[in-house]
C-alpha cells in the first residue's frame, strides 16, 4: 500500500513538470524524476513503427545515411534504428539531463551514436547535412495552441535548411489541425508529401492514433498533391481524424487552385521557392497576392499585392516601390480590384510596386514602425541587383477623409469600443453629388472597433446644424480626444470630445442609404414586391423583423419608405439603442418597436408561436410585439406570428468563424431551420454576409440551399459584402421577371428623390439566382 502511494506521488510530481512542453527546466525536472533507464515513448511503440518507418528509409544506404533525431528525449527510437543497421544517427535535445543519461546508456553498446545538447529551433549544423530528419512528437510539443506557431515555424525552417536534396522529413504526430496548418504550407513548393496512420497495438482502451507525415525534398520547385492512405469513409480514428481530413482536403484544394493559376494568396516563402517564377526578374503584367511577415520574425502580418508594371516608353523613376493603403480605404475599388491596382502602379512610376493593405492590427503602429517592420520583408521582393544602393521608397494613400470630428465615444460591455464621428470625404460618389450639388457633404458614422474598425453604419447629415459639426477647430479637438483616450479610461461624453449641441444638431437624411449593402438589402425586396403590393393595396401590413439595430438607419428607411411594414427590431446591446436614438435620429412608433434581447431566441419564440396568417389588418396595429423580453405570444384576431421579411445584419465578435458578419450562430443549420419555421409561405429571409474566405461562403450557401426553396445573391462590386436572399417556396419569381418586379418595388417606395428609387431598382437587376 505504501509503495502504491509512493508511485502515485511520483506520477503526480512527474505530471506537474510538464505544464509547458517548451520549457527546458520542465524537461530537466521530468527526466531527473523519471530516472536514467526508464525510457518513455510518447507516441507509437517500435513494434508498430518499425515496418512503415524502415520502408521509408529503404532507399538510403544504412551504413552511410545521416539521420538527425531532434528532441530525442529518452525514447528508444534511435537505439532501435541503430540496431537495425543505421549507424550515423545524431540525437539532439535541449535538456542536459537527458542527453547525459542517454550518452551513458549507449556509449558502450552503440559507440557510433552521437548526442548533442542543442535547441532544435536553432540547429548548429551546416546546410544540407542530413539525409533524414526523424521527429517523434517534437513538433507537436512546440505547437502548444496558446503559444502560437513561432517556435514550430523556426524549427521547420531549420529542418528544411539541414536536409539534403532528396532528403526526407519524417514527422510522427497526432496531426492536430493547428499543427497541419503549419506543416502543409511550409512544405508546399519543392516537396512531395504523404500521410499515413501508424497501426495501433491491440487494446481494450481507445487511444490516440499516431500519424506519419513524410516530406521529401525534390530537385524541382513543382507543386504536388498531398497523398494519403487514410480514408474518411472507413470511420476509423474517430473525432481525432476529423480535423485531419478537413485540413488535408483544404490543402489539396488550395494546391489545385495554385496549379490552376487561381488568384490566391501566396506566402513570401512560396514566392522565394519559385511559386510564381523568378522574382529577381521583372515580368511585365505579373500580379501576385501574398502575405508578408511571420510570427516571431516580424512585428506584424500584412496582406499585399506585387505588381510588375507593363513596359512604358519613358524610364521608370523607381525600380521597386512600396505603396501603403490605410484600413479605411482598403475596401475601395481602386485598391481592392485588379483593374484599380493597375492604375495605381501606372501613376507610381515604379517598375515593381508592392501594395500593402493595412488593417486594424496595424492601427496602434506609426508609419515609421510599419516601414521599419516592412523594409526587410520587401527587400526580399526587390527585382534584380540594386547596384546604386538606392532605398526602396515608401508611398502612401491618404485615408480619404478631408475633415473629421469625433462626436462621441463609449465602451460597451457587449460590443466593445464604439465611436460616432462626423467626416467630410475628399471625394464622394457622383450620384450623391448631383443630388446635393452645392454642399460640402458631411457623413455621420458608427464604428465598431472590435471588427477591424468596421464602419457599421453611415448616414448623410442635413440641415443648417451640419455646417457646424466639422471644422478645423473641432478636427484638432477630436485628435486631442483620441490621444487622451488611449492614455486614460475616459468614456462617454467627456470634456475632450465635442458634444452635440441641441440648438445646432444636424438632422439625419433617412431617405438616403449611404451604405451600399443597405441599398442591396432593400433592392432584394423586389423578390416579394408582388406580395407587398397586394398587401399595401388592401390596407394590410406585413410583419418584418430586423436583427441588428446598428445606427437604426435601415429600419428607419424601411419604416419611412414602405408603410405596409410592421417592423420589429431586435438588438442585444442597449448601448447601441441609445446611440441610435441620440446620434442617428432613430425613433420608434406604432409600427416600429425595438426589443433588447437575443435575436436567435426571439426567432425561436416566433417559430414556436405558429401564427396562421401573413397579413395584419390595418385596424389591428396594437398587435405588434413590443415587450423587451421578446416573449412572443399567440396572436389574437388578425395579428400574425409568422414573419414576412426577416433581415439579419449583425457583426461577429469572433473572427475564428471566418466571417465578419453575421455571427456564426445565425447561419448554423439549426437556426436556419428555425427561420424557415418562423417565415410565412411568402416570406423572405435576408442575410448580410461578409467573409473573405471562399470556403466559408460556400459552406454558408450550402447550408442555406438545404433549408430554403430558392436562393438569390447580390455581390456588391466595391465591398466584400454579399447579400443572400432566401425564399421559403420554390414557386417564386425567376430572373425573367426581375425587371417588372424591380419596377413594382420602385412604385411602392415613398422617397423624396426619384433618383434614389432609381438607384435601388438598378441594383435589384444585379441580383442573381443561385442554382
Amino acid at each position: 500500500m505504501k509503495k502504491n502511494k509512493e508511485t502515485q506521488k511520483q506520477q503526480e510530481d512527474l505530471l506537474k513538470t510538464l505544464g509547458d512542453f517548451t520549457s527546458k527546466q520542465n524537461w530537466d525536472d521530468f527526466f531527473t524524476i523519471r530516472g536514467t533507464d526508464d525510457s518513455f515513448e510518447w507516441y507509437a511503440e517500435w513494434t508498430q513503427l518499425s515496418s512503415p518507418l524502415l520502408t521509408h528509409l529503404s532507399n538510403y544506404q544504412s551504413q552511410s545515411a545521416q539521420i538527425l533525431v531532434p528532441g530525442c528525449g529518452n525514447s528508444k527510437l534511435s537505439e532501435y534504428l541503430y540496431d537495425a543497421g543505421f549507424r550515423y544517427i545524431t540525437n539532439v535535445d535541449f535538456s542536459k539531463v537527458v542527453i547525459s543519461d542517454m550518452l551513458r546508456r549507449n556509449v558502450r553498446d552503440r559507440p557510433g551514436m552521437r548526442w548533442r545538447v542543442m535547441d532544435m529551433t536553432q540547429l548548429q549544423f551546416a546546410d544540407e547535412t542530413f539525409d533524414v530528419v526523424l521527429d517523434k512528437g517534437g513538433l507537436d510539443a512546440l505547437m502548444e495552441p496558446e503559444l502560437g506557431s513561432d517556435l514550430g515555424n523556426r524549427y521547420l525552417s531549420e529542418v528544411k535548411r539541414v536536409l539534403k536534396d532528396g532528403g526526407k522529413f519524417i514527422c510522427l504526430t497526432l496531426a492536430e489541425a493547428h499543427v497541419l496548418g503549419l506543416l502543409f504550407p511550409k512544405f508546399r513548393y519543392g516537396w512531395s508529401m504523404s500521410l499515413q496512420a501508424i497501426p495501433q497495438k491491440p487494446s481494450k482502451k481507445p487511444s490516440l492514433t499516431t500519424f506519419m507525415l513524410i516530406a521529401k525534398k525534390e530537385s524541382s520547385l513543382g507543386l504536388q498533391q498531398v497523398t494519403s492512405s487514410i480514408h474518411s469513409s472507413t470511420g476509423l480514428y474517430g473525432d481525432q481524424a476529423r480535423g485531419l481530413f478537413e485540413a488535408l482536403e483544404a490543402e489539396n484544394n488550395l494546391r489545385t487552385a495554385h496549379l490552376n493559376g487561381s488568384d490566391i494568396m501566396y506566402s513570401l516563402e512560396d514566392l522565394r521557392l519559385g511559386a510564381k517564377g523568378d522574382l529577381s526578374e521583372l515580368r511585365p503584367g505579373r500580379r501576385v497576392q501574398l502575405t508578408l511577415g511571420e510570427p516571431g520574425c516580424s512585428q506584424f502580418l500584412y496582406k499585399a499585392v506585387l505588381l510588375d508594371a507593363q513596359q512604358q516608353p519613358d524610364p521608370f523613376l523607381y525600380h521597386c516601390g512600396v505603396f501603403l493603403v490605410p484600413k479605411t480605404r482598403a475596401h475601395e475599388w481602386i485598391f481592392s480590384s485588379e483593374e484599380g491596382q493597375w492604375t495605381i502602379i501606372e501613376s507610381s512610376k515604379a517598375a515593381r510596386l508592392i501594395m500593402v493593405l493595412l488593417d486594424s492590427s496595424h492601427s496602434s503602429a506609426s508609419t515609421e514602425d510599419i516601414q521599419k517592420d516592412l523594409s526587410p520583408l520587401v527587400k526580399q521582393l526587390e527585382p534584380g541587383k540594386n547596384d546604386s544602393g538606392a532605398l526602396i521608397p515608401f508611398m502612401a494613400a491618404g485615408d480619404g477623409i478631408k475633415k473629421r470630428n469625433i462626436v462621441h465615444q463609449v465602451d460597451s460591455a457587449l460590443t466593445g469600443p464604439v465611436i460616432v464621428d462626423d467626416v467630410i470625404y475628399e471625394n464622394v460618389d457622383d450620384d450623391i453629388s448631383r443630388l446635393f450639388p452645392s454642399k460640402e457633404l458631411i457623413f455621420r458614422r458608427l464604428t465598431f472597433e472590435r471588427s477591424m474598425g468596421l464602419v457599421q453604419s453611415e448616414a448623410l447629415l442635413t440641415g443648417e446644424g451640419c455646417k457646424k459639426t466639422v471644422n478645423e477647430k473641432e478636427q484638432k479637438k477630436s485628435r486631442s480626444s483620441s490621444k487622451s483616450k488611449k492614455r486614460g479610461n475616459q468614456k462617454g461624453n467627456s470634456s475632450n470630445v465635442s458634444p452635440i449641441n441641441e440648438n445646432s444638431a444636424p438632422e439625419i437624411d433617412h431617405d438616403y442609404l449611404a451604405s451600399s449593402y443597405h441599398t442591396g438589402i432593400v433592392s432584394g425586396l423586389m423578390l416579394i414586391s408582388s406580395f407587398l403590393e397586394t398587401v399595401s393595396s388592401s390596407g394590410g401590413m406585413v410583419k418584418a423583423v430586423v436583427i441588428g439595430l446598428g445606427a437604426g438607419l435601415l429600419p428607419m428607411f424601411l419604416h419611412r419608405s414602405l408603410q405596409c411594414l410592421s417592423i420589429e427590431v431586435v438588438e442585444l446591446d442597449a448601448v447601441i439603442l441609445d446611440l441610435a436614438r441620440d446620434y442617428f435620429g432613430y425613433r420608434e412608433s406604432d409600427h416600429m418597436k425595438v426589443h433588447i434581447t437575443d435575436g436567435i431566441q426571439f426567432i425561436r419564440d416566433v417559430a414556436a408561436s405558429n401564427g396562421p396568417a401573413d397579413v395584419v389588418n390595418s385596424s389591428d396595429r396594437s398587435c405588434s410585439l413590443s415587450n423587451a423580453s421578446a416573449n412572443v405570444s399567440k396572436a389574437e384576431g388578425n395579428c400574425i406570428d409568422k414573419i414576412g421579411l426577416l433581415i439579419v445584419d449583425v457583426d461577429s465578435s469572433d473572427s475564428s468563424s471566418g466571417m465578419t458578419c453575421p455571427a456564426a450562430d445565425f447561419v448554423a443549420e439549426s437556426f436556419l431551420l428555425t427561420v424557415r419555421e418562423s417565415l410565412s409561405d411568402t416570406g423572405l429571409f435576408v442575410v448580410n454576409l461578409v467573409s473573405r474566405s471562399a470556403s466559408t461562403k460556400d459552406l454558408v450557401l450550402a447550408r442555406m440551399k438545404m433549408v430554403f426553396g430558392k436562393l438569390f445573391s447580390l455581390q456588391l462590386e466595391e465591398d466584400v459584402n454579399e447579400v443572400i436572399f432566401a425564399l421559403k417556396t420554390e414557386d417564386c419569381i425567376n430572373e425573367d421577371g426581375f425587371h417588372k418586379a424591380s419596377q413594382q418595388l420602385g412604385k411602392l417606395l415613398k422617397l423624396k428623390h426619384p433618383e434614389l428609387i432609381q438607384n435601388i431598382t438598378d441594383v435589384a437587376k444585379k441580383i442573381k439566382h443561385l442554382n
